[in-house]
């Protein structure tokens, strides 16, 4: 739960600092800018809300990796909440009022997490899980939506190290083997997920675990 307020508060953190001209600019998610991006964040933020204050008095049936779909189709932008979240951005227009949104809401959901009991269990798309595993499913999300924000923002902070190690970790409980340490834990996380493509010399370390990517997350 520590891990999950110090990646929200840092992506947060990075998505105050960036200057109005970089919201039109790319992110890594494809086919979305950065205010795209941004804007499915108040989302997240509204999600995280939501679950925390949705107790469940059922057996816990997923923990942080299960409570994430896997797939091998990454996403083409013709989903409707996807296509949704294009348009409410571009609604925003001034990204100092995106900016605040996420702001608001994001911080009443850091104080959320902070104040949840990790044994409650809670219900969020049809799972039961605890708090704690929910929170931790998401420092997932956090840190890989990190690496999307700055994607092509070289200026922009990445997120802190102990959300990528985690999330490689994660990564490879869904993929049932280890990763090659020759990899680093950011390299690991865009290579695996799709965002990018193997070089020749990874493709070679990751043998017959390249014919298995990406693993799409959802």
């Amino acid at each position: 739960m520590d891990l999950f307020s110090r990646t929200w508060a840092a992506l947060r953190a990075a998505v105050a600092a960036l200057p109005d001209e970089d919201f039109a600019k790319p992110s890594g998610c494809r086919g979305w800018l950065v205010r795209d991006l941004v804007c499915h964040l108040v989302i997240d933020a509204q999600d995280v809300l939501i679950t925390l204050v949705t107790p469940a008095s059922a057996a816990v049936t997923h923990d942080s990796v299960s409570y994430w779909a896997v797939s091998a189709e990454p996403p083409t932008g013709d989903d409707p909440l996807d296509a949704l979240i294009v348009r409410l951005a571009a609604a925003y227009e001034d990204p100092a009022l995106l900016k605040f949104h996420l702001d608001d809401v994001g911080s009443a959901a850091g104080r959320a997490a902070d104040l949840a009991d990790p044994g409650m269990r809670v219900s969020t798309q049809e799972m039961v899980l605890t708090a704690g595993d929910y929170l931790s499913a998401y420092v997932l999300e956090w840190t890989l939506h990190h690496l999307d924000l700055v994607a092509h923002l070289p200026a922009a902070p990445p997120p802190p190290a102990e959300g990528p190690a985690r999330t490689r970790a994660m990564l490879e409980e869904i993929a049932g083997t280890a990763f090659p340490a020759s990899f680093s834990d950011t390299d690991v996380l865009l290579v695996a997920t799709g965002r990018r493509a193997p070089a020749a010399a990874e493709a070679a370390a990751l043998g017959e675990l390249a014919g298995r990517l990406p693993f799409v997350l959802g």
